[in-house]
């Protein structure tokens, strides 16, 4: 089995449901890492957007009652924290995880991506990362847009040449890229 699955497609594709049937092989310690950012939640920690609220109680819905770590600045000290530790770990998404982090430069983001990265490697459990593909769309007007495209193509990048397996999806079918 891959240390790392990268599993990335647009929107509705099916990255996430692949993801967590690759993980119900994990057993009940596996961790679900959600990375819905803050700032779509109110101070009770439910989502301001109801179908943001929506979208989230469908994906519960569709898991197993894993722990779940609901986006986490440090991911790593998050998970070295647990006890017990994962036998295996859901990371989705890193699109709204790259999103949460705008308000720093690219560099720094790139490097902290790049950091988490090398911490699964080292990990001794398996992990599953989710991401949206998103630059397959026009151009964007907007320069913050094209930052975003761009970033999440790079972040994209160092997360196949990291896993061992990478899946496009689409339409619910996936497609093995390595």
């Amino acid at each position: 089995m891959a240390k790392i699955t990268f599993f990335t497609g647009p929107v509705r594709s099916g990255k996430s449901r692949r993801a967590v049937a690759l993980a119900t092989k994990w057993g009940p310690k596996t961790v679900f890492v959600a990375t819905c950012r803050p700032p779509m939640r109110g101070s009770s920690g439910e989502p301001l957007d109801p179908e943001m609220a929506e979208r989230i109680r469908r994906h519960r819905n569709e898991r197993p009652a894993w722990r779940v770590l609901e986006a986490p600045r440090d991911i790593a000290t998050a998970l070295g924290s647990l006890n017990p530790p994962p036998s295996g770990v859901i990371l989705d998404c890193l699109t709204l995880w790259a999103s949460d982090r705008l308000d720093r430069d690219d560099t720094s983001i790139i490097a902290d991506w790049e950091e988490l990265l090398a911490h699964f490697q080292a990990a001794s459990y398996p992990v599953v990362i989710v991401s949206n593909e998103i630059g397959w769309a026009p151009v964007p007007m907007q320069p913050v847009l094209r930052r975003f495209r761009d970033l999440v193509g790079t972040l994209a990048q160092l997360t196949a040449d990291a896993a061992g397996e990478v899946h496009l999806c689409a339409v619910g079918q996936a497609i093995r890229l390595k």
